[in-house]
């Protein structure tokens, strides 16, 4: 697999971040989205249009002090004129941020689903045995902190840092146009100071961020394995243990937390220190300006407003830049999901499936799980179109392994399985898939209802042909006689119904199928003696016409 864990740098910038930015540009710009890419280049002026605005703000509020500082009454006149023209640029300022948010909001709601559809649809195209390698829980955090990190990023660093960092090079121009270049020099490297000082701190506490979300990870990970199994959790009276675990995880967490909190005050401390040291130095210099004549009070109020106006959002850099880092090691790791390669893939212009009579063939298969355990050995049999096939043995001898080779999960590492002569290898998983039906000896239902879980087998199918297949998997009676009938939810894992019930419900979904070849394995064997008798009875109507492979340990 080409799956390489994340490792974060001590750069300001690692490859990673780079790569995860170059993954969610397409996104942001997808070909041939021609209203997204009107709407960001729209967002992008507003943003000009906004910051524009926003710094012409505090030249209008110096013009109206030094008109109110006037020795004549005729001159009420035009602060009157400026203020009005002051509240209006204010106005226009929040409107033209507001307005870039809302056209920009259809472009970024859309690369965050895109993003999360493809990496959900890529990991129901990994192999079988990546899933087994993987926590659920694990994967599931990686998608939900990655679509969040997204978000975070194009609402912070889009629209906030950058045009932040523009703004400070127009004041700083600004400055020096209209007062002298040490100005301009003291504003630009306090600034700088300020911004150098915050990164660094900030990517020092970073490892103690990352430390919480492994710590959150794993708790989370214990949590959700821990309540999926329950019951196995209250049959050996581990309740206490399974909160130790919990806690253990939660406990390290704690102190990360704690660490990165009480780190957070020398940050906020050194950050008042230099931006006091060049608030302080400026208006020192704007304080002489005017006592020599050089300048206005009107000048000495813009100075001000300008590093006050300057100041405000750098305030946030440390939380900002820390989470636009966390955002893009987040958004790393789930795009990492969608750069494995999938061990089982079609080839290119792959045919469907031609399953016309079902002919079975496993030409001298051999497969293994790992390299020092060969599971199967020159395994060779035919099961003829329309007939049946039974395969008995113990536990671990490879029964329910031709199962997953048949469906192709695992590809085999020797021969070769043939449906009517066609290599499954060689046509598209879709339509193999699509001409096998399986109930398994572990059923594992949705959570959701009896009617849904049945119905998957044919997503679409009419509410008669879901209820007929209920009736040949002896169901429907059963379901009738529940106070919501079919729209019974079945909780979590199916865990609601009984055993026997689910393996029911799995039949009846492989009924509805109709698929052209059958896999039973023990389909039967949660099933009471009579019921068992019944299915049975059906099942045998149901293989008629259709190829079956019968799998049994007894």
């Amino acid at each position: 697999m080409a799956h390489r864990p994340f490792d974060s740098s001590a750069r300001l910038y690692s490859k990673g971040d780079v790569r995860a930015l170059r993954a969610l540009i397409p996104y942001l710009w997808p070909k041939g989205q021609r209203e997204l890419r009107l709407r960001v280049g729209v967002a992008m002026v507003l943003l000009v249009l906004a910051k524009l605005a926003n710094v012409y703000v505090p030249i209008l509020y110096k013009e109206a002090v030094d008109a109110l500082n006037g020795e004549t009454s005729a001159v009420i006149a035009v602060p009157i004129g400026l203020i009005f023209a002051y509240g209006m640029l204010r106005v226009l300022s929040l409107a033209f941020g507001e307005l870039r948010d809302a056209v920009f909001a259809k472009v970024s709601q859309r690369a965050i689903r895109q993003v999360a559809l493809a990496t959900f649809e890529h990991l129901h195209r990994l192999a079988l045995r990546f899933h087994l390698d993987r926590q659920t829980g694990g994967l599931s955090r990686a998608i939900e902190r990655g679509t969040k990190g997204i978000e975070f990023l194009l609402t912070f660093m889009l629209f906030n840092v950058i045009p932040t960092l523009v703004e400070v090079l127009m004041v700083c121009a600004i400055l020096w146009g209209l007062f002298d270049v040490w100005y301009a020099a003291i504003t630009f490297g306090t600034i700088l100071c300020y911004i150098v000082f915050t990164l660094a701190v900030t990517e020092w506490r970073l490892k103690y961020r990352r430390r919480m979300n492994e710590m959150d990870s794993e708790a989370n990970t214990k949590a959700i394995d821990s309540l999926l199994n329950y019951e196995t959790v209250k049959y050996f009276g581990n309740e206490a243990h399974e909160a130790r675990r919990y806690d253990d995880s939660m406990r390290r967490y704690e102190a990360a937390a704690i660490r990165s909190k009480t780190t957070l005050s020398s940050l906020n401390v050194g950050q008042s220190i230099i931006i006091s040291i060049g608030l302080t130095g400026v208006m020192l210099m704007a304080g002489y300006g005017v006592a020599e004549g050089r300048m206005t009070v009107g000048d000495f109020v813009l100075v001000n407003t300008y590093l006050i106006q300057l100041y405000l959002p750098l305030n946030f850099l440390g939380f900002v830049y820390r989470e636009i880092k966390q955002s893009l090691a987040d958004m790393e790791s789930m795009f990492q999901l969608i750069e494995i390669e999938a061990e089982v893939t079609d080839p290119p212009g792959a045919p469907a499936l031609a399953a016309e009579e079902g002919r079975v063939t496993f030409d001298d298969v051999s497969f293994a799980y790992r390299e020092d355990r060969a599971i199967l050995k020159g395994v060779s049999f035919e099961v003829p179109p329309s007939r049946s096939l039974a395969i008995v043995g113990p536990s671990g001898a490879g029964k329910s392994t031709v199962s997953r080779l048949l469906f192709r999960f695992y590809d085999v590492t020797g021969g070769a399985i043939r449906i009517d002569g066609q290599d499954i290898r060689a046509v598209t998983q879709e339509s193999l898939r699509a001409a096998i039906g399986i109930v398994p000896q572990d059923t594992v239902l949705f959570n959701d209802s009896i009617y849904y879980n049945i119905a998957y087998g044919r997503p679409g199918a009419s509410r008669e042909e879901v209820e007929e297949a209920a009736r040949l998997a002896h169901i429907h009676d059963f379901v009738m006689s529940l106070p919501d009938g079919y729209k019974t939810g079945v909780g979590e894992r199916g865990l609601k119904l009984s055993g026997g019930e689910k393996q029911r419900v799995a039949i009846a979904r492989t009924i509805l199928k109709g698929p052209r070849i059958l896999l039973f394995d023990e389909a039967t064997s949660a099933l009471d003696t009579h019921t068992e008798k019944e299915i049975q009875n059906n099942l045998r109507e149901i293989m008629q016409g259709r190829t079956t492979i019968m799998i049994a340990h007894r």
